[in-house]
């Protein structure tokens, strides 16, 4: 410690050049820790409370879901409740100034704008509101709020007596969101549950646990922590849960991490339920915060995650080394994994069974699913995939659904009845086609074009859907093509 501190002192008071005092001990925390784990992190007071606050499951500002078409901040939805909304702002509406800056027009960052709008809660900002049928400029005067985040993405009945949810991360509030879902569904007769945590990243150890507690019988274990310092510590279920009858499955793909793995780690090692999709990321390093008075904050790695039968979640790194540990999904890519289950060998010593049927299960990181669902490149083609990069899909969809928003509402009155009867206009498709060729991007030949466009409409669909409803809705659509979630539907139709 004392050397650190004469270090610090000779380049303070001797180096050629004056030096900023703050960020010199602020990368030496990062060097230090650059030399451990992936996982272990220093965040400023402000990256730490940009992090923070999915997680929290709040913010302050004013309460609107919206995206940039053409350098004008579009409104999507105003968020249900949120200061906006009482004050009488629209979907559709873009909103060109902020207490007297205009922000349309400019090439303001988006981040810059996100800044002009979030405030402390009971701040007033001034918006400058250009409204469609409306010849003035309207003007709004807002209360800043708390903002409720949400986490679970979708929750509907895919199926006669199976719901589905999908839980994007794990927050402060996923478990009461949770609850809720469970307690609609069940209202609507759900009898089995498809728990889709595809790329969802993680988040709080608690929320996870809460969650598995729902589906395990008292006393099973739910997940166990250990580490160098850090003694065995158990989690397990209390036995009070809502879903302790019916079939579960969990969908997973290489972007489920951290507290999805424990959860899905837990339904498949105490035999609960099934797992569907591609092996998981392999995150199971337990941070411990460390606050700084300035509020900066050091995530520091004190633990590995296990689940019940004793298998690390945490895929193998090497210290310091952390550009090969960000290399992992491409190699995962490049050996073929994501498209063969006969790609993936494990060592005998990395298999486990499960605790009540036996059944094989294996270690080495992630969680390796009961049934695999390989990655379709022929779903997505590369035409598609170079739309959707280019932001032409989203482009399209946003500016059709601001000219023709009031005709959609009054022709179609529910989303069951749109979901029935409403196709993609070709237009739609003509002009997506057209903005392609300004881009110069092509199909490589008509049977690529043919193949794009079943998939190109049906994401249209939804996208209109959701701008019209919700993220529900939208994944009401994308889910019947969606792989992963029709395996999961087919097993339990052949249960």
């Amino acid at each position: 410690m004392r050397k650190l501190q004469i270090a610090e002192m000779a380049i303070n008071n001797l180096y050629v050049d004056s030096v900023d005092e703050e960020k010199l001990i602020e990368d030496g925390i990062r060097g230090m820790l650059s030399k451990l784990d992936p996982h272990s992190s220093y965040t400023t007071a402000k990256e730490t409370k940009s992090m923070n606050e999915p997680l929290e499951g709040s913010f302050e500002g004013i309460g609107v879901q919206f995206n940039m078409v053409q350098d004008t901040l579009l409104v999507i939805q105003p968020v249900t409740g949120g200061p906006s909304e009482r004050m009488g702002i629209l979907a559709g509406d873009r909103i060109v100034s902020v207490d007297g800056v205009a922000i349309a027009g400019v090439k303001m960052a988006k981040e810059d704008i996100m800044k002009r709008l979030r405030g402390p809660k009971g701040t007033k900002v001034k918006l400058g509101v250009i409204r469609r049928g409306i010849a003035d400029r309207l003007t709004f005067t807002i209360t800043r709020d708390k903002i409720p985040v949400k986490t679970i993405d979708a929750t509907y009945m895919i199926r006669p007596q199976v719901g589905y949810i999908r839980i994007e991360g794990f927050g402060a509030t996923t478990y009461n969101e949770f609850m809720e879902s469970v307690k609609k569904l069940q209202q609507q007769g759900m009898r089995d549950l498809i728990l889709d945590l595809q790329e969802n990243g993680g988040g709080y150890l608690m929320a996870a646990v809460q969650i598995a507690n729902e589906f395990l019988h008292k006393n099973d274990l739910i997940v166990y922590t250990q580490g160098r310092t850090v003694p065995r510590q158990e989690y397990r279920a209390q036995g009070d849960g809502k879903l302790l009858d019916g079939k579960v499955i969990v969908l997973v793909n290489e972007f489920s991490a951290s507290a999805a793995e424990i959860v899905t780690g837990a339904i498949q090692d105490q035999d609960r339920g099934q797992v569907v999709g591609r092996r998981s990321f392999g995150k199971g390093l337990v941070q411990r915060p460390i606050e700084f008075p300035d509020g900066s904050m050091i995530r520091l790695t004190i633990a590995h995650y296990y689940t019940p039968t004793g298998r690390c979640i945490q895929k193998p790194y090497t210290k310091g080394d952390n550009e090969d540990y960000g290399m992992d999904l491409e190699k995962r890519f490049k050996h073929g994994e994501l498209y063969s289950a006969d790609s993936i060998h494990f060592a005998d010593s990395l298999k486990y069974q499960t605790l009540r049927l036996k059944r094989t299960v294996y270690g080495g990181g992630g969680i390796m699913p009961d049934y695999f669902v390989p990655l379709d490149t022929t779903q997505y083609t590369s035409l598609h995939r170079q739309l959707a990069a280019k932001s032409i899909i989203i482009n399209a969809n946003l500016k059709y659904v601001d000219n023709n928003r009031k005709r959609l509402q009054k022709e179609y009155t529910s989303f069951t009845d749109f979901n029935a009867r409403y196709t993609t206009p070709q237009s739609l498709i003509d002009e997506i086609m057209e903005e392609a060729k300004k881009q110069k991007i092509k199909p490589v030949d008509n049977k690529e074009l043919q193949r794009t466009l079943p998939t190109l409409r049906n994401q249209l669909k939804a996208l209109v859907a959701r701008d019209l409803w919700d993220m529900s809705e939208y994944f009401q659509i994308m889910n019947e093509q969606n792989h992963v979630v029709q395996k999961a539907v087919s097993l339990l139709n052949h249960e």
